[in-house]
This record gives structure tokens, C-alpha cells and sequence, in this order.
């Protein structure tokens, strides 16, 4: 049995109310820190992480530094990558120990859901589990994906039979199947679910608990089930959700893309990824990014303090840049931030607003977005999300 302390959602702002899409500077990474950001608020310390998805930028390499960095970790907390839809991130709620975070993620639909596991709160323990075979959709290691196109197979052979076998009893959510299914197998109350993947399992949880309900999920893939027994208790749960608005129109440069080079990347990654400043030991002056310092003798040391900047601020000036960039989507806004309480200006790109839709005095956040893909590289980086952009936060206890 786990509790789940809270949970966060979130869902980009392109596309429809029922279908999100992914922004340019968007991938499971900078997803899965937007739904654990929200998770975190609501929860205690984190010791460990679980990142679920089938859509990992990096299979060799891994993506557990940038998931650290931007959820604001220590970069020695254990991450585990699990690739599966919502049947493994159920999995993965159920065999977590307390002060995990376990975030799924979803690329198409788009949308991601992170759970924090505590000591108490929202009850939960494994009631079924079952492993068929039934590739009805493949993705091979090289990425080339297939679909045999045979819903109905998928249907009656898949999903009916995994449920008819693993499970007699009544059913109050259902994830990992359209809409049509999931009310099938649990009637009208079923929730619509934005995704069905593995985030999709997770937004059932977060469901349940802003509406009481109990009883039992489903997380299914093809023909693959795992059962979860919801007991009651509370969860905060607080959505990072964007209102849904269709894609800006942009356009991209023919030309080859900047060359990433890995010494400067591996220099660089504190620096951009931390979001930190360091403090001057004589002046105190805060130095963003953080520097190397002379010494008396003029050597170079490395830098003070580290200081955590504050992720809201001010726009202070900005631009719209209509000059095309080879590999990159034009047009696109820059803006200065003051960031709020330290004196500290920071450049960045803007996100999830339209190209020339943002203005001096606005206010907004810094999030970490994926600047540019370098030689098969994502390249990470903050970019600004006004507050006007942004549907309000809706946080239930």
C-alpha cells in the first residue's frame, strides 16, 4: 500500500481542449519538470524520482541531470527512467517508498502528471496485474514506429479479454484507452482524460482525488492491465494547466543546424541549468550566470556562494526577432527579465505566448525549456511565460 501526499498535471497550451500538442521548445524532460514543479508544492522533501514515458529525448545519455536540475534537486538523488504507458506508471506508484516522485509523461496528445508518495494521504495499493502480448503498435529501437491498424483485434482480444481476465469487479476510472473505452468499462462517470499514455494514469489519480471517488483504476496498454485500488484519503492537487489555443504560425530556415560542441556543454550545464547566481565574497554582489573571480595574485578562482535566483520576475524590455534562424522557428520574442527581489536581469526567450504578444511590466515565470536539438543534443535553457498566458492555477487540499 503507498499514500500519495500530492499531485501536479500539466498541459501545454497548443491545440484543442481534448487534444494538447507539444511547443517547438517542449519534450518529455521540460514536461515532466512543469508536472513535478506542481507536485513539489504540495508535498514534503523528495529523495528519489521516477520518470515514466515512452518518449525520452536521450535512451543513451540519459536525461536524469536535466530533470534534477530543473526541478531544483541535488544532483545526487537516484533517478529511474521506466519506459511504459500507464500500466508502468501505476506500477511505479505502487512500489514506490515514501518521498518519491514519480512523473509520467505523454508527447502526443501532450500532457504530464506527477505524484509525490508520503507517509499519508491519498491510499492506494495494487489490486490487479496482467501481462499479454497483443502488438498491435510497435516502435523499434531505431524509432521507426508501426501500426497494424486493427482496432477492433485491439479492442476484444486486447483490452475486453486483459479486463475480463484480471478483473471482475466494478470499475471507477479507466487510463490508456480513448474516451469511448474508458466509459465502456466504467460508465458515464468515467473521466475524459487528456492523454493515453502513461501521464494518462496519473490524471485519473489526480481526478479521483479532486473528486473523492474511490475504488478501482485501470491503467491498460494493448493488452497489458495493472489495477490500482483507490481507499480515499486527501492529495493537494494543483494544476499547471495552460487554456488550449491553436499553434502560432512560424517558419524555419533552410541551412544546417549550430554544431553542438560537448567541452562548451558540459561547461556551460550548472550555469544554465541551475538557475543560480553567485555571490561576490567582498561586495556581495550577486553575478548571473555565476563567474570565475581573480584573486588578489590574479589567478582565477572558482566562484562564492551559490545563490538560488527567484524563477518570477518583470519584463524590463523586449524585442520580436522576424530574421530566420536555420533550425530554429521564427519569429520569436526576446525578452529582459528583473528578476523579483535581487536586482538581477536575465535574457531569454519567450514560451507559450504568441511571437509579439508581450510587453514592458509584464509579469511572469522562468522555465526550463529546450533551446535548440545540437547534433542530436537537446540543449536546455530558461525561457519567460508571462502570467497572461497562463490559465490560472487551480490547487484543490
Amino acid at each position: 500500500m503507498s499514500s500519495i501526499t500530492s499531485l501536479g498535471t500539466y498541459l501545454p497550451p497548443w491545440g484543442t481542449t481534448q487534444r494538447r500538442t507539444a511547443g517547438d521548445d517542449e519534450d518529455a524532460v521540460t514536461m515532466a519538470i512543469e508536472a513535478g514543479s506542481a507536485a513539489r508544492q504540495g508535498s514534503g522533501p523528495v529523495v528519489r524520482v521516477v520518470l515514466v514515458t515512452r518518449d525520452f529525448p536521450l535512451l543513451e545519455g540519459g536525461s536524469g541531470a536535466v530533470l534534477l536540475a530543473g526541478l531544483g534537486l541535488d544532483p545526487d538523488i537516484e533517478v529511474t527512467e521506466r519506459i511504459g504507458g500507464a500500466p508502468a506508471a501505476l506500477d511505479a506508484i505502487t512500489t514506490a517508498r515514501p518521498h518519491t516522485l514519480v512523473i509520467a509523461v505523454d508527447l502526443e496528445p501532450a500532457g504530464a502528471a506527477a505524484a509525490v508518495i508520503g507517509e499519508t494521504g491519498l491510499s492506494v495499493r495494487p489490486v490487479a496485474r496482467l501481462a499479454r502480448s497483443l502488438p498491435v503498435r510497435t516502435r523499434d529501437a531505431a524509432g521507426a514506429t508501426r501500426d497494424y491498424g486493427d482496432p477492433r483485434l485491439l479492442r476484444e482480444r486486447g483490452v475486453l479479454q486483459s479486463v475480463r481476465t484480471a478483473w471482475a469487479g466494478t470499475v471507477s476510472a479507466v487510463a490508456g484507452v480513448d474516451h469511448k473505452t474508458a466509459t465502456g468499462l466504467a460508465g458515464a462517470t468515467a473521466p475524459r482524460l487528456p492523454t493515453t499514455g502513461a501521464s494518462a494514469a496519473v490524471f485519473a489519480l489526480a481526478w479521483m482525488a479532486e473528486t473523492g471517488s474511490t475504488g478501482t483504476l485501470l491503467g491498460i496498454e494493448q493488452a497489458t492491465l495493472t489495477g490500482l485500488g483507490v481507499d480515499g484519503g486527501a492529495a493537494s492537487v494543483l494544476r499547471n494547466e495552460f487554456q488550449a489555443r491553436p499553434v502560432p504560425r512560424t517558419v524555419r530556415s533552410p541551412g544546417p543546424d549550430i554544431p553542438i560542441s560537448l567541452a562548451a556543454y558540459e561547461r556551460a550545464f550548472d550555469a544554465k541549468l541551475r538557475w543560480q547566481a553567485s555571490r561576490d565574497s567582498a561586495t556581495g554582489a550577486l553575478n548571473f550566470p555565476p563567474r570565475l573571480l581573480i584573486d588578489a595574485e590574479g589567478r582565477l578562482v572558482e566562484p562564492g556562494e551559490l545563490v538560488d535566483l527567484p524563477r518570477t520576475g518583470t519584463v524590463y524590455t523586449e524585442v520580436t526577432v522576424h530574421v530566420p534562424v536555420p533550425g530554429l522557428p521564427s519569429p520569436y520574442s526576446l525578452v529582459i527579465v528583473e528578476l523579483d527581489e535581487v536586482g538581477v536581469r536575465a535574457l531569454a526567450k519567450t514560451t507559450a505566448a504568441e511571437p509579439g504578444s508581450i510587453s514592458i511590466g509584464d509579469r511572469g515565470r522562468m522555465v526550463l525549456r529546450r533551446v535548440a536539438v545540437r547534433s542530436g543534443v537537446p540543449d536546455y535553457g530558461y525561457a519567460f511565460v508571462p502570467d497572461a498566458a497562463r490559465h490560472t492555477q487551480k490547487e484543490i487540499a
